[in-house]
């Protein structure tokens, strides 16, 4: 691992990807490299305020762009690739939120069609303060303002699917994509297994914050300057995308319903478990079912995002998750910078 922090990629508008697969690379890396992404905002940076309704400035499908693919030079299929997120910077001092009139978890959606009227299509404003910490909400026809905590997260990540697929960036499944859940924040390494050769990774879609479920379907929308850490995992395999924080190991799945995302990710979980530890797969069941949390990624997107996860201090002596990649990677960027988390 090198560990030498070897370029910054900002995209042009044109070179903003809206597939995971079926692009060219824009850069080549290798595993130990550590390098600075530029992403755009869900909806292009073309929502500034409340009168960019996305449905009059944005254009389907150009929606949730991503920076990248990035070619991983030493990633093959049947490898993993982990992501270590060194810091997550808001690229602006302002991010926007918004309903729709067909989208969000508390509305009629061409999926569960019901007769009341849609909602109304509104956009919020927030001011981002670096220096506080604070992202700060302002009701629009309500009297009421709140500073909540800034915690920068990455909606959308992946690598390229297999089997010559290219996935919608709105979409999120094996490969990753748009799992949008706050837990992929500064200090999380991300674990996808690798489909193609050089992975082919790309990002974006960051929040200032988002709550869990991201009911309105929509996070605090944000542009970022995201520094990573990467290691490939050679003849590893991951099925569905893993988190590793110093705390925790959680898992992710993404399916509809639900409830087949929630046993998705409690499966692998169990899984993980047990691996690292050696615990008997019913023994681990019972540990992660009575000291486990299921915390709900969001419940609008395709298909819905939920995640299992329990603190590595409950496992009876765990070994190292991916030949301890989690802290190689953190000892690789310690110094970093990073936005405050809460």
């Amino acid at each position: 691992m090198t560990g030498m922090d070897r370029f910054t990629y900002r995209p042009a508008r044109d070179e903003l990807a809206y597939t995971f697969g079926g692009r060219m690379p824009v850069a080549h890396v290798r595993g130990g490299d550590v390098f600075t992404v530029v992403t755009e905002d869900c909806f292009g940076g073309l929502v500034r305020g409340p009168a960019d309704l996305p449905s009059q400035v944005c254009r389907m499908p150009y929606l949730n762009p991503v920076s990248g693919p990035f070619f991983v030079e030493d990633a093959e299929p049947g490898d993993t690739l982990a992501v270590y997120l060194a810091a997550i910077t808001p690229a602006r001092d302002w991010g926007v939120s918004s309903t729709f009139p067909h989208f969000g978890a508390l509305t009629s959606t061409a999926h569960t069609a019901t007769l009341q009227p849609p909602l109304e299509e509104r956009v919020w404003v927030y001011d981002i303060d670096r220096q506080a910490g604070t992202v700060r909400f302002e009701a629009t026809r309500s009297d009421h303002s709140v500073d909540l905590p800034l915690d920068p997260m990455i909606g959308t990540i992946g690598v390229a699917p297999g089997g010559f697929e290219a996935r919608s960036t709105l979409v999120p499944d094996t490969h990753g994509g748009n799992l949008d859940t706050p837990h992929l924040r500064a200090g999380t390494t991300l674990y996808l297994g690798v489909n193609v050769n050089g992975a082919m990774l790309a990002l974006g879609d960051g929040h200032a914050r988002q709550g869990e479920g991201e009911a309105c379907g929509v996070g605090v929308e944000i542009a970022t300057t995201t520094t990573l850490a990467i290691d490939v995992i050679k003849g590893v395999t991951t099925r569905w995308p893993r988190l590793e924080t110093d705390r925790d190991i959680l898992t992710i799945g993404c399916a509809r319903p639900l409830e087949d995302a929630y046993r998705i990710a409690q499966h692998d979980l169990v899984g993980w478990a047990s691996t690292l530890t050696g615990l008997e797969t019913l023994d681990a069941y019972q540990l992660v079912s009575q000291a486990g949390r299921a915390p709900i990624g969001n419940v609008c997107d395709p298909n819905y995002t939920v995640l299992a996860a329990i603190d590595k201090s409950l496992l009876p002596a765990p070994g190292p998750a991916y030949g301890g990649a989690h802290e190689r990677l953190r000892r690789l960027t310690a110094g970093l910078r990073s936005e405050p988390r809460r």
